[in-house]
């Protein structure tokens, strides 16, 4: 036999995927996975669009003519929304559903375990699942950065998206496993913490008591002085609450920089795609926010082309990335998914979709260099991620030449090539 080639995972889309593919690597390890003589490849996919699906097969195929030997097993959203599709394919040893990947004993459902009843594909029923536990990750290969599910899983049903059916409901970590993993992972020297989740801001509904939010991050920043820099993924910025807004006045500990799921920038589209905002929402919310912390940075999510979308309602888009000084933007063009009510709506021709997306990401380029020009010539922390780059408190790439990744530098911004900021006269800071 063989010496074995241990586990390899290829992780697709979000930030909670890219956290639970540390869980998995866990798990499997301790089902044995990396004992087999082939070793093993570990597909972590993403449903948001079919390019996304697309782009997961298209990795499996290379995987299997890459690692021969190897067995691939198949999870994430894709695998959980589309057992079948991914059952079919000769590539595949194993399917398993979002659920079942965060277990050890799901990866030994293999033959080479001695399973009798083999079943290819191993999907349960998500809408089932009413907890979410808090899987304690103690490093992430190396980065500065930690991430921390908080959160799964999707109440709403918004027309575009399939998640709901890949995460579940929705479902949150109790508070003190929260607690308990970022002091953790401060004790093993990562300097920054990211709470994620599925729809973040609606984090704590599920939980004695209801608490929000805005009370986690408090109490983290309460209980975890050591932490330097508390940061959120996306949030929707309709369901802040008052004790978030308080936090992100007051805290310097929680850093200046938003992603919204915005989708939108027009009501009619925010209607059909059943959001819970409006543009002057939105808008209004940059500007208080904006009031509370001057130095905020925000990012969001736009879909480029929705069905029925006229050039009148993505002009609206197209003009409110600079109403709200939008800067870190993610542009999907529309893709149809089957099983929800948008694909079903008269869709935008295709060329139309991409030149709009072409479109929005010029504008989204133009509004973020705009912003490093006006960062030249300030004075900016800088969390050192790996050797030579680093990140701003509001999330802007820096090339700095100075210390060690896990340092928090104070520099002086020098200058910018139009994508990262260029620091010099740099110091490390006590904390």
């Amino acid at each position: 036999m063989s010496d074995p080639k241990g586990i390899d995972i290829l992780t697709f889309g979000c930030r909670l995927n890219a956290y639970e593919s540390e869980v998995m690597r866990r798990e499997a390890h301790a089902a044995g996975l990396d004992t087999l003589a082939g070793g093993a490849v570990i597909v972590n996919t993403c449903a948001v669009t079919a390019e996304a699906v697309r782009q997961a097969k298209q990795a499996i195929r290379k995987a299997r003519r890459d690692n021969p030997d190897a067995r691939i097993i198949v999870t994430g959203c894709a695998a959980q929304t589309e057992p079948a599709s991914f059952g079919e394919m000769d590539e595949v040893d194993l399917v398993l559903g979002n659920e079942e990947k965060l277990k050890a004993h799901s990866y030994r459902a293999l033959p080479d375990f001695g399973v009798n009843d083999f079943e290819k594909v191993r999907v349960n029923d998500i809408m089932s699942v009413t907890e979410t536990a808090s899987h304690m990750v103690d490093s992430l290969d190396g980065r500065a950065r930690a991430f921390v599910q908080v959160q799964n899983g999707c109440d709403h049903r918004c027309t575009f998206c399939i998640i709901p059916y890949g995460r579940g409901n929705s479902r949150s970590v109790p508070m003190g496993g929260v607690i308990e993993q970022v002091k953790r992972l401060v004790d093993n020297g990562f300097r920054e913490v990211v709470l994620t989740g599925v729809d973040l801001t609606s984090y704590g509904g599920d939980l004695p008591g209801s608490p929000k939010l805005g009370k986690l991050v408090t109490t983290i920043l309460r209980q975890v002085p050591d932490l330097p820099r508390l940061r959120l993924s996306s949030i929707d910025s309709i369901e802040a609450d008052e004790s978030l807004m308080d936090a992100i006045a007051s805290e310097t500990r929680l850093m200046p920089h938003l992603h919204l799921s915005l989708q939108a920038g027009d009501d009619m589209v925010l209607k059909r795609m059943k959001r819970r905002h409006l543009r002057d929402d939105t808008i209004r919310f940059c500007e208080d926010v904006r009031r509370l912390r001057p130095d905020i940075a925000f990012g969001a999510d736009i879909i480029a082309g929705f069905p029925t979308e006229t050039d009148a309602m993505f002009e609206n888009s197209l003009k409110i990335i600079e109403e709200c000084g939008l800067t870190h933007l993610h542009i999907f063009p529309y893709s149809p998914r089957q099983g929800t009510p948008a694909a079903r709506m008269p869709q935008v021709d295709r060329r139309i979709v991409k030149e709009r997306a072409a479109l929005l990401r010029q504008a989204g380029d133009a509004a973020y260099r705009r912003h490093l020009d006006r960062l030249v010539g300030t004075s900016q922390r800088i969390l050192i991620e790996k050797d030579g780059i680093g990140r701003t408190e509001n999330f802007f790439v820096t090339s700095i030449a100075a210390g060690q990744p896990g340092d928090i530098i104070e520099a002086l911004i020098s200058g910018h090539d139009g994508e990262r900021l260029i620091a010099s006269r740099a110091s490390v800071c006590a904390a």
